[in-house]
């Protein structure tokens, strides 16, 4: 089987080609952007992150296909992380390609344009992880200030009663909130396609309310738009990381078992207790090798007790665990009966 993030350029159904665009340093390592042509142009399903490394990589791509940058019409950018927006507007500050962005991401985009990236530091001290608190606000906030010169606002805001043509194709947009509030995918059900963005993504459980604006019960959003996908019929599944796969169905039902195993893990690591979302983190095994919390690096520290939280917050909305906040620090414990 061929390595999905190797480069080149791979058609993935008629007029549908998959682009693998690096993120160095990055764990992901890849990102895949989906040319879609569109007469003599091309429309674009997500961007890719503004470097150097992977601007060179998508020009040359597209040139396999006898296009260039001018050639792109449009950017649909399932949602707000870097690595799926950030190139959209390197290109469209050069040429004026226009952008398309799910309306839930307002809230977290704006945010970011006045640079007030203090959220997640401020959920920190609530999760308990003061310590982790301190770090981000020291090493990465500075670089998050930074960071924010690469966005601008979309020139179109998507919602859910769109229906996108492109070429002979329609795209239904979809808003699957959960991964970011804004999450949209892209539906072309006369080809059985789904353009997943993080929503679905074949090897890895994506991360859960992980952006400047966290709702306020991000896992619950998720499960629903999971469900949500469970319903539409079953197609094929094109992710933004990691390699297509012919049923979207099967992908859906063993994230939607994860997450209940994961749910029971965390209610029974607070059982007999009260802990913090950071405390019940340390007491979790994370990914697929069951990594000690202490292993991880800095980021996925901050990952893991943010994803910790979405999953004691929905078992307190479920009955299952209690909440309770003492100096800004909430804390979890079993119910009494």
């Amino acid at each position: 089987m061929t390595d999905w993030t190797e480069p080149g350029v791979f058609e993935v159904a008629p007029g549908v080609h998959r682009i693998p665009l690096p993120l160095p340093n990055d764990g992901l390592h890849t990102v895949n952007v989906y040319a879609i042509e569109d007469g003599d142009g091309l429309v674009l399903v997500d961007a890719g992150w503004a470097l150097d490394e992977a601007a060179d990589r998508l020009e040359a791509s597209l040139g396999v296909l006898g296009r260039g940058f001018a050639d792109i019409r449009r950017f649909l950018v399932t949602h707000l992380h870097r690595d799926h927006y950030t190139m959209a507007v390197a290109l469209r500050r050069r040429f004026g390609t226009r952008i398309a962005l799910g309306l839930g991401e307002r809230p977290s985009m704006e945010r970011v344009l006045a640079g007030r990236a203090e959220g997640l530091v401020s959920n920190l001290h609530g999760w308990g992880a003061s310590d982790l608190a301190y770090l981000w606000g020291r090493i990465v906030l500075p670089m998050e200030a930074k960071a924010s010169a690469a966005y601008e606002a979309p020139d179109e805001w998507l919602t859910g009663a769109q229906t996108i043509d492109v070429g002979s194709r329609s795209l239904e947009v979809v808003p699957t909130p959960g991964h970011t509030a804004g999450h949209v995918v892209f539906v072309d059900t006369a080809s059985s396609l789904l353009f997943a963005g993080d929503h679905v993504l074949p090897h890895i459980t994506p991360s859960i309310g992980f952006e400047p604006e966290r709702p306020a019960l991000p896992l619950g959003d998720y499960l629903d738009s999971l469900r949500l996908t469970r319903e539409l019929p079953d197609l094929r599944l094109l992710p933004a990381h990691g390699p297509v796969t012919d049923s979207a169905h099967k992908r859906v039902d063993e994230l939607l078992r994860h997450h209940e195993e994961r749910l029971d893990a965390t209610a029974l690591s607070v059982a007999g207790g009260t802990a913090t979302a950071h405390e019940t983190a340390r007491r979790l095994g994370w990914t697929r090798r069951q990594r000690r919390f202490d292993e991880l690096d800095l980021f996925n520290q901050v990952l893991a007790t943010g994803e910790t939280a979405a999953h004691l917050d929905l078992l307190v909305r479920e009955g299952r665990l209690a909440a309770s906040t003492m100096d800004g620090v909430v804390h979890y414990s079993a119910t009494l009966g």
